[in-house]
C-alpha cells in the first residue's frame, strides 16, 4: 500500500499587495481608494515551491531574510492560503509559528488556553479537560485564574507552547521557537519536541543556526526571492547555503 506524505507542497505561490502610497491616516487612505490614487504594489513571496515531507521525517529550511520562510511556514500551517497552487497536509498540525501571537492579555490563562486551543483548531471541551496538565507543564499552576498580562514573556512563551503541543501531531511546524525563553525552558521545549519527532511526526523547521539544522534535518531546503535555491540532503543544501555567505 502507497502510504501519501503528510505534507505536500505543490507548485505553491503567494502575492501579496501592499498599498505603498505612504499614507497618514485613514481618512486619507479611503479618500485616496475613492480617487483610485493608491499605488499598490504586488510581492512575490513565493513562487513555484514543490516539495513533500515524510512521517519521521525533520525537514530544514534556510534562506536569507525575506526569502519567504515565514511565508512558507504558515502556509503549511494552514495561516494563509496560497495564491497559486496546493498544499496538502494530512493530520493534526502543531505550529511553532508566533507563539502566543493569538493571546487575550485581559482574559485569564485558563480563557487563553481555550482561545488559543480554538484558534489551531482543537475542541473546546477536550481543551477543557487538559488546562491543568497544560498549566503544569507551563509551570503556571498558581497563575490559571490571572490575567495574562500581569505574565512575563517567558511565562507566555511557555504557556502558548504547552497548548501547542498538548496533542501528538501528525505535523509539527517550527519557526525559530527554539531561540526564545530562557535556557531552562529552551531546553524542555527541545525535549518536548523530540518526543513528538519520536512519535513519528513530519517535521518543518526554519533555523538561522546551520548547527541546529545540521544536528536535526535529513532533508534540507534553500530559499531565495520566495524561490527553490537548491533542495536535497541537509548536509549538500547546507553547505551550499554557507559557502554562499
Amino acid at each position: 500500500m502507497i502510504v501519501s506524505p503528510p505534507i505536500e507542497v505543490l507548485d505553491v505561490s503567494l502575492r501579496y499587495r501592499v498599498d505603498r502610497s505612504n499614507v497618514g491616516t485613514i481618512k486619507e487612505a479611503a479618500f485616496r481608494t475613492l480617487r483610485r490614487q493608491q499605488k499598490m504594489e504586488s510581492i512575490q513571496a513565493l513562487d513555484g515551491v514543490t516539495f513533500s515531507v515524510n512521517k519521521g521525517e525533520i525537514f530544514g529550511v534556510v534562506g536569507p531574510n525575506g526569502a519567504g520562510k515565514s511565508t512558507l511556514m504558515k502556509v503549511i500551517a494552514r495561516v494563509l492560503p496560497p495564491t497559486d497552487g496546493r498544499v496538502l497536509v494530512r493530520g493534526q498540525v502543531a505550529p511553532m509559528i508566533e507563539l502566543g501571537s493569538g493571546m487575550n492579555p485581559e482574559l485569564t490563562a485558563r480563557e487563553n488556553i481555550i482561545l488559543y486551543g480554538a484558534l489551531l483548531g482543537r475542541d473546546p471541551r477536550l481543551i477543557r479537560e487538559r488546562v491543568s496538565a497544560i498549566v503544569e507543564w507551563a509551570g503556571v499552576e498558581e497563575f490559571v485564574d490571572v490575567p495574562t498580562r500581569t505574565f512575563s514573556s517567558g511565562m507566555m512563551a511557555r504557556l502558548a507552547f504547552s497548548v501547542a503541543t498538548d496533542i501528538d501531531p501528525e505535523v509539527l511546524v517550527v519557526d525559530e521557537v527554539l531561540s526564545v525563553g530562557d535556557k531552562a525552558f529552551r531546553a524542555k521545549s527541545q525535549l518536548r519536541m523530540n518526543e513528538l519527532i519520536a512519535g513519528g511526526a513530519a517535521v518543518v523547521i526554519v533555523s538561522h543556526s546551520i548547527p541546529l539544522l545540521r544536528e536535526l534535518s535529513t532533508r534540507a531546503l534553500w530559499l531565495d526571492h520566495g524561490q527553490i535555491k537548491m533542495l536535497g540532503a541537509a548536509a549538500e543544501v547546507l553547505d551550499g547555503y554557507e559557502a554562499s555567505g
